[in-house]
């Protein structure tokens, strides 16, 4: 096991011991608190083949993501689709969408953060509208929705019914946006991920898992 290195451990109120490979392909453990090393050791032995086979697709990964320069051509992702982003004069939006991202050149110092902008707005709306169609489908109450700014956290619903969705989700194929949503409405009713969680899940959307896969593979793919 001396190969195989921790990045961190993180413990807390949790009831079972969690395995993270995160981008940079490092283990992170999330742990109970009086779990001692010798069992979170057990757990990473007996889930060494899926360790090892995550990482090696972190590694292999193509194409790797570069920081966006915000030049005219470059691609840009929205409901699963990439777009290509054109640089204009005399807007007066500071970026709009028609079939293509259209920043004004003003913008340009501050055009992260115009994106970024642009699509909390986005997704808010489009997730509050997915929100709502499923919620009605089964009868879920909910409290309300939040847009975040979680990097892999896509969703999470919380003890007062609110919940919660990254604004990255939107650059998701939208079968993926609902997965996470149908992933989120079921906490309402079952607060872990045991048999009867993923049962109704699968009742609400039997294709469940290539969506979670599709997540699993490209998750690293929605950002800026």
């Amino acid at each position: 096991m001396l190969d195989i290195k921790i990045e961190k451990i993180i413990r807390s109120n949790r009831k079972t011991i969690a395995l993270q490979i995160t981008e940079n392909s490092t283990l992170i453990v999330k742990a109970p608190i009086n779990v001692d090393e010798k069992t979170i050791w057990d757990v990473i032995q007996k889930h060494r083949k899926w360790i090892d086979k995550r990482k090696k697709e972190i590694e292999l990964r193509d194409p790797k993501v570069l920081p966006k320069e915000f030049v005219s051509g470059e691609g840009f992702l929205y409901l699963g689709r990439y777009y290509k982003l054109h640089i204009v004069e005399n807007q007066d939006v500071p970026l709009k969408f028609e079939n293509g991202f259209y920043l004004s050149r003003s913008a340009l110092p501050e055009a992260k953060n115009v994106f970024i902008d642009w699509y909390k707005k986005a997704a808010y709306e489009k997730i509050l509208e997915r929100v709502n169609w499923w919620a009605q489908k089964r009868d879920f109450k909910y409290n309300k929705v939040n847009i975040t700014n979680a990097q892999r956290r896509w969703g999470s619903c919380s003890a007062k019914g609110n919940l919660n969705f990254s604004w990255r989700l939107i650059m998701a194929p939208l079968s993926v946006i609902d997965y996470v949503i149908v992933h989120e409405l079921v906490h309402l009713e079952e607060k872990n991920h045991g048999k009867n969680f993923w049962t109704k899940v699968k009742l609400l959307m039997p294709d469940y898992k290539k969506h979670e896969d599709w997540l699993k593979k490209n998750g690293y793919l929605l950002t800026l």
